[in-house]
């Protein structure tokens, strides 16, 4: 049976959503432009750049905790507090080394909180509705950009570049982290039970994998991460040769029109099920591409805006679908470990994957004059991801309907057909 949601809960969750997402983008989205002014480049960047897929390793192990010792919203507030100490530490070392040690520590605090805050949200809303509270996340990402305009026209200073990004997000983290205390109260769903070493690495999840169609949705959701990356990772470079001045913002334009996507992900659910809706956000990577493509053959710039619209469609469906999917699909105690599962492989092998398969293509087609030739590697991406929207078509089936019915107990006999073979036995008694 779904649980109930009441009004003061949806907006508990949904600010958590919010401040969780809005803190990361205050910090993460300028950092490169702040190691460019650090004149860290090359590899020792890339490196320091790999600081969020790498955090996503502690997912499982701190999904763990939440599932089996301590409730979630607590090791929320306790992750928030301690990424917002290393985030200040970061901000007053300059050291690449140093730097990097104190920002994959602060990573490990963070990234796990993606998949503790859906698994928050999906214990005290209807799974349909999740994707409403999630939306609040896309909000606070667009919302980021509050910081460097109050700070251009209150105090008439750019902070793109310069290292107060980072001191803007220990402030919000610590403000996430206060705010988190009015949380619902999760508790862990196993608590008491025993743990083996699997359970202390919050590997139980793995298990799951053992259901083969679980193992293919988990294999594509991968693999989809690495076209999926080269946007996040390499768009602005994209850009910025195609000669747009205003990168950030026209970035975060995807962002924006996935406020008001996110809220069609609940009725398309509804409607058409998980299986259509991730194929709804797959649709949407090959649109993506394919108008980056046309966009270079055809020299039409308007094309690349279509590419970044349709962002919301792509995260909203597949990416938010996908989690709706592993909690029906994951038993109630380990579901925090499972979510935390996906966000290991999806945003931590994948993205760490994506990011360097990318990288290595962008560098085979990169010129001696170091200009870029990008109508190849679209092509490539776009080839892509119409073999992982067909490959996932033919071999995923929603089968969350066969586990909900297995989970329900047996009907009990009826009254009437009790009574009617009461009757059935004194007839042939008689």
């Amino acid at each position: 049976m779904e649980q109930q949601m009441t009004f003061d809960t949806r907006i508990r969750l949904s600010v958590m959503m919010f401040m969780q997402y809005m803190y990361f983008a205050v910090f993460f989205v300028p950092l490169a432009a702040y190691l460019g002014t650090l004149q860290i480049k090359g590899w020792q960047m890339a490196t320091i750049m790999s600081s969020m897929p790498l955090g996503c390793l502690a997912s499982p192990i701190i999904c763990m905790i939440a599932d089996r010792h301590f409730a979630s919203n607590k090791v929320l507030v306790v992750l928030n507090i301690l990424c917002a100490i290393l985030l200040v530490l970061a901000a007053n070392v300059t050291a690449p080394l140093v730097l990097f040690i104190l920002l994959l520590l602060a990573m490990f605090c963070y990234m796990p909180t993606w998949s503790l805050t859906n698994a928050i949200a999906l214990a005290h809303c209807p799974s349909e509705k999740f994707p409403q509270i999630r939306a609040l996340g896309s909000i606070g990402w667009v919302s980021s950009l509050l910081f460097s305009l109050v700070a251009l026209q209150v105090f008439d200073k750019q902070i793109d570049g310069t290292v107060i990004p980072l001191y803007c997000g220990a402030g919000a983290a610590l403000a996430a982290a206060l705010l988190n205390l009015t949380l619902p109260n999760t508790p862990p769903p196993a608590k008491g039970q025993k743990a083996s070493i699997v359970d202390a690495l919050g590997l139980r999840a793995l298990g799951l994998l053992k259901d083969f169609n679980f193992a293919i949705f988990i294999i594509l959701s991968t693999l989809v991460m690495i076209p999926f990356v080269i946007y996040f990772s390499y768009n602005s470079i994209f850009l910025k040769a195609m000669g747009f001045k205003l990168i950030t913002l026209t970035t975060n334009m995807g962002q924006f029109v996935e406020m008001f996507l996110m809220l069609l992900v609940p009725l398309s659910l509804a409607k058409f099920g998980i299986k259509k809706t991730m194929i709804f956000g797959l649709v949407g990577l090959v649109i993506r591409y394919s108008a980056y493509l046309a966009g270079g053959m055809y020299d039409e710039r308007f094309l690349y805006f279509v590419g970044i619209w349709v962002h919301g469609i792509i995260f909203g469906c597949f990416f938010v679908g996908g989690q709706v999917y592993v909690d029906k699909k994951a038993p109630p105690e380990i579901r925090a470990q499972a979510q935390g599962l996906i966000g290991l492989l999806c945003f931590g092998i994948g993205w760490l994957a994506g990011n360097f398969i990318n990288g290595m293509l962008i560098e085979k087609y990169t010129g001696a004059d170091e200009i870029v030739n990008w109508n190849p590697i679209w092509t490539i991406t776009t080839i892509c991801s119409v073999a992982l929207l067909v490959a996932f078509a033919l071999l995923f089936k929603d089968d969350t309907k066969e586990v909900a019915a297995a989970a329900e107990p047996p009907a009990p006999e009826a009254p009437v057909a009790a009574e009617a073979s009461a009757e059935s036995a004194e007839s042939s008694e008689a």
